[in-house]
């Protein structure tokens, strides 16, 4: 199986923007649901959003539901994530993961991870 792969992290000041992507070339692409993750440092990996194979958005984190959105393109292979105002606390790696559960959340049993991808916010 391809693992899927993160990219779009960098260094924002607060308030700022970034897309993040996940590619997941698996040949089962179309059949998986896929979530974004992020660690902050010294923390425990949290769940943020779960976006269903046919584009759903799943559970959403509290705490960046009204400042991030996520979508699909199934064809090309690829989930987005959005960030906007972005605050320090936003500080973390992201990852993608994907999952054949068809409304995917933070109990859902994932499959693959990617290596993740590194956000910084400055403020």
């Amino acid at each position: 199986q391809v693992l899927p792969v993160e990219s779009g992290g960098g260094v924002v000041q607060a308030g700022g923007s970034l897309r993040l992507s996940c590619a997941d070339a698996g040949r089962t692409f179309s059949g998986y649901s896929m979530a974004w993750f992020r660690q902050a440092p010294g923390s425990e990996r949290q769940f943020l959003a779960g976006v269903s194979w046919s584009g759903a958005v799943t559970t959403i984190s509290d705490s960046v539901k009204d400042r991030f959105s996520f979508s699909r393109d199934n064809a090309k292979n690829t989930v987005y994530l959005q960030m906007n105002s972005l605050k320090p606390e936003d500080t973390a790696v992201y990852y993608c993961a994907s999952t054949t559960a068809l409304r995917p959340g933070p109990g859902s049993y994932y499959n693959y991870w990617g290596q993740g991808t590194e956000v910084t916010v400055s403020s």
